[in-house]
């Protein structure tokens, strides 16, 4: 099971390697390298694997998060906003890259308010006061949009 948040949750005195490897060795589990750089580079992070969080932006932050979860193959990742803090192109990258997790036998439970990220999705739950008011599947923006703003059907 993995985990994007919102907030990053990164170690500052840790690289971003080192901050992609953590949670592979709390598990006493072997964080290859290789492993590691692969995810690194899917988030397009290759060239700052040294660098500490705090000299990094917002969204680099937030993209080594990503690699975290990815560097560990998990069956199940709940995403929180993964593309709040990023450029629309790494916002582009982040959403393929868990679109492609997605297909590798592994969910991607996502929470946003992004209508392309949520366009993306195989299934889109709209939530309201804590109950499904709209189930879509395989929607376009448009059809997202129109299950939050309410033209579309409610769910019985």
């Amino acid at each position: 099971m993995g985990f994007i948040f919102q907030s990053y949750n990164l170690i500052p005195s840790l690289t971003a390697s080192e901050n992609v490897a953590l949670p592979a060795r709390l598990a006493r589990r072997k964080a290859g390298l290789e492993r590691v750089d692969a995810a690194l580079a899917a988030v397009g992070l290759s060239g700052q694997a040294q660098q500490k969080p705090g000299t990094l932006s917002g969204g680099q932050q937030q993209r080594v998060a990503i690699a975290r979860v990815l560097a560990m193959s998990p069956d199940i990742v709940f995403a929180d906003e993964p593309t709040g803090a990023l450029d629309t192109e790494a916002g582009t990258q982040v959403l393929a890259l868990l679109r492609d997790t997605a297909a590798q036998d592994c969910s991607v439970v996502m929470v946003t308010h992004d209508l392309q990220a949520a366009a993306r999705a195989d299934r889109v739950l709209v939530l309201r006061d804590g109950a499904v008011h709209h189930e879509l599947l395989r929607p376009s923006a448009e059809e997202v949009f129109d299950a939050v703003t309410d033209r579309g059907s409610q769910v019985a």
